[in-house]
């Protein structure tokens, strides 16, 4: 694979996890973006952010968006990570969230991540809580996907990194290689 950089947002594990494995499978450099400036993806002809889905938006997007004209004439990608289970509906629907504009066209992946309560910060745990009491109102047969993982996992602690997720993103880059 060409030179590339993994950009990575994490707040409890799974994206950085993703991220390092990633890395370890490409050969690119990874950096968190916080430490990233904004000339880091200078000398890259790749650039991948992963970063977590919270609230429908991606951790880590508004470096790219910040830095969108470092990314011309580069391959981009973004690897999201959340708690639910893949759905394609809410992937399409994240991805226009947060890829919009400058940054429409760069491709969307998605791998699920962990669930652990009790590692969580009070505000975030205090909205999870909040939001299982909401969905616990409605009827279970209308549940949308996110909604049934988000019930199931209530209380407990969930791993469901794997690193099959990345498949897609991995021939994603390979496919783009292989035209350059």
């Amino acid at each position: 694979m060409e030179r590339g950089i993994v950009l990575y947002q994490s707040k409890y594990g799974s994206t950085e996890k993703y991220a390092r494995w990633l890395a370890e499978e490409s050969g690119y450099d990874i950096i968190e973006v916080k430490k990233a400036k904004a000339d880091t993806m200078n000398g890259y002809e790749t650039v991948i952010l992963c970063g977590a889905v919270y609230a429908s938006g991606i951790a880590g997007i508004s470096y790219l968006r910040k830095n969108k004209n470092a990314l011309a004439g580069k391959r981009a990608a973004v690897f999201c990570v959340g708690a639910s289970p893949y759905d394609e509906k809410a992937v399409a629907d994240v991805k226009a969230q947060n890829l919009k504009e400058e940054l429409k066209d760069i491709p969307l992946f998605y791998g699920r991540g962990a669930w652990d309560e009790e590692a969580m910060s009070l505000p975030d745990r205090m909205l999870c809580r909040m939001l299982q009491k909401a969905v616990a109102k409605k009827d279970p047969d209308t549940y949308e996907p996110w909604m049934k993982a988000l019930m199931c996992a209530a209380g407990q602690k969930c791993d469901w990194t794997d690193k099959t997720y990345l498949e897609p993103l991995i021939g994603y880059l390979r496919d783009r290689e292989k035209k350059a």
